[in-house]
């Protein structure tokens, strides 16, 4: 699930029509009619009544490529000869399913790249219109909206500017570095891999590629320059690029204690695993970067303790810390 986020202002448009479609199509419980859909989903009014109808039909198709149920139909026996459209929640809703623990965390991967996306706007545009147009709506997107905390501050501010092909600047903290370093970068897309968000692009300074892990920017990142003046090289692979250039051996040892039955991820990376008392365990875990380190063990909150030694601890301190100063 790693590969490039650029899917361009054109795709994302698309995405924000297609997803408002949807969700005005199944929060309705009559059947609308083509022009209340062109008045009611965002990315329709400000096309011409030809314009409409031509996307309007192609993305009735892709809905159904996508397996989404579009039922046709009329409510009123005045109107018999205007079809209108909905998406039956029997149709379209899934039945309840069980997730093995890998399978959970790349849902929650989509669900924290859907929630930190700009789209959580359109969707909540889109409910606004279908309540003020009379339509039986509710608060929230239900089965749309992921529950799943956002990912790295800078995520958003890093994805926005490998849409719009826009260089990057921010401040980074680099292993062994004593302070941030202001850097400029034209980012190529963001990765997920081994658990972590990097953005990989060319390094202005030093003129070479450089892969950057979003949990080490400092303060916002903001894209600057004119869009679409950054391009991606032809057959670039960006995961291949985090794997060589971020992936390292673990080289030092950290003992964490752990609550009985959490942090199922970190008992299976312990190299030991053994009884501490009063219904913790203590596992000893390999790392080679405190930084990273405390990435992996700073989403269990309370039920991970790390206990050694003091590089591993101070890093999850710190990162602790920064995350207490985001949410206030």
């Amino acid at each position: 699930m790693g590969g490039r986020l650029t899917s361009g202002l054109v795709s994302a448009k698309k995405t924000e029509r297609l997803l408002n479609l949807v969700i005005c199509l199944l929060h309705t419980r009559r059947h609308l009619s083509v022009q209340e859909i062109r008045e009611l989903v965002p990315g329709y009014a400000q096309d011409s009544e030809e314009a409409f109808r031509r996307m309007f039909e192609r993305d009735k198709e892709e809905l159904r490529d996508l397996g989404i149920p579009l039922e046709t139909g009329s409510d009123t026996a005045a109107h018999d000869d205007e079809l209108g459209y909905r998406i039956a929640r029997r149709d379209y809703e899934l039945p309840p399913i069980a997730l093995e623990p890998d399978e959970a965390a790349a849902l929650g991967l989509a669900a924290r790249l859907w929630q930190s996306a700009p789209l959580a706007g359109a969707t909540g545009t889109a409910l606004l219109k279908l309540r003020a147009a009379g339509v039986d709506a509710p608060e929230s997107s239900g089965a749309l909206e992921p529950r799943v905390g956002a990912g790295e501050p800078a995520f958003e501010a890093c994805l926005a500017a490998v849409t719009d092909g826009r260089s990057l600047r921010f401040s980074y903290r680099a292993t062994g570095r004593p302070s941030p370093e202001e850097r400029t970068v034209d980012p190529w897309g963001v990765v997920w891999w081994h658990g972590r968000w990097y953005v990989v692009g060319h390094d202005a300074a030093r003129d070479a590629v450089r892969v950057f892990r979003l949990s080490r920017i400092v303060g916002p990142a903001a894209a600057v320059g004119e869009p679409g003046t950054v391009k991606v090289p032809a057959d670039t692979d960006l995961r291949a690029l985090v794997a060589r250039m971020a992936g390292d051996e673990p080289g030092r040892t950290a003992t964490v204690r752990v609550r009985a039955g959490a942090a199922w991820a970190l008992r299976r990376e312990a190299t030991a695993c053994t009884p501490d008392g009063d219904g913790w365990d203590r596992l000893e875990l390999g790392y080679s970067d405190p930084e990273r380190f405390a990435d992996r063990v700073t989403g269990y909150g309370a039920d991970a303790v790390v206990t050694g030694p003091d590089e591993a601890r101070d890093a999850v301190v710190r990162r602790l810390q920064a995350l207490a100063v985001e949410a206030r």
